[in-house]
């Protein structure tokens, strides 16, 4: 049964902070189609989850960092009426000091954050501008806005993200479509446990401890909402007062 809200799209659901922004979307009556690449079993296992709550919810494959695979993907999507909230939340990390890095390691960070936005977002656009409504939020980092050792080939793609944020919300704000950019900082994932220790979390964020993804998901879920319609062109960090 397909929920009563809006569809939303949301990719990378399947890690942490993804699959939190789902479940906060769903509790909101969204339809939610959860996105994911190599982890597609993980999105199953949520969408089943969703499922079992009474929520509204299916999963799908797709490289974001391909053009023809994700066009063909949302435009299969569309088929079934306009995507109205879109969270752009897929990314990887591919750390190196700069005079090390390869080619590799900066063009698959690039081609997943920055590029996968584009392969995503245009092709959802006009039918969402048709509809005189939507949401479109990036999920970024903290390294975008003060950068980070040893992840310049990161900080480059969400960086950029920030500026296609404010860009696209120029675009769209006579349009009902508000476009924002979260920047979370340290939050306690799979992908940071081991990395950072108490003391060092504590010389990092003013607030002593790491955080967590439902506070992400919290605020994804207001931008998404009616309520933050007079809200766009933002980069809003969930990060503990991080400097």
């Amino acid at each position: 049964m397909r929920a009563s809200g809006k569809s939303a799209l949301v990719t990378g659901g399947s890690g942490a902070i993804g699959a939190a922004i789902c479940r906060e979307l769903a509790a909101a009556g969204h339809h939610i189609y959860v996105h994911a690449h190599a982890n597609l079993a993980v999105a199953q296992g949520l969408v089943a989850e969703l499922l079992a709550g009474g929520a509204s919810a299916e999963a799908l494959s797709f490289d974001a960092s391909d053009n023809a695979a994700s066009r063909s993907a949302v435009e299969a999507l569309l088929v079934r009426g306009p995507i109205q909230i879109i969270v752009h939340n897929a990314g990887v990390h591919d750390d190196a000091a700069f005079p090390g890095m390869s080619p590799q390691q900066w063009h698959r960070v690039i081609d997943v954050s920055l590029h996968g936005f584009y392969n995503v977002v245009q092709p959802l656009s006009l039918p969402m501008i048709r509809t005189r409504w939507g949401r479109i939020i990036t999920i970024t980092s903290v390294a975008g806005l003060i950068g980070n050792r040893g992840q310049v080939n990161y900080a480059a793609a969400k960086g950029a993200l920030h500026a296609a944020t404010r860009a696209l919300a120029l675009e769209t704000a006579t349009r009902g479509i508000t476009v924002n950019a979260v920047a979370p900082g340290l939050i306690d994932t799979s992908m940071t446990h081991g990395l950072f220790d108490s003391a060092t979390i504590k010389s990092l964020v003013p607030m002593n401890r790491a955080g967590r993804p439902e506070e992400v998901a919290g605020l994804v879920g207001y931008l998404a909402s009616e309520s933050a319609g007079y809200i766009t062109g933002q980069i809003l960090s969930v990060n503990g007062g991080m400097a």
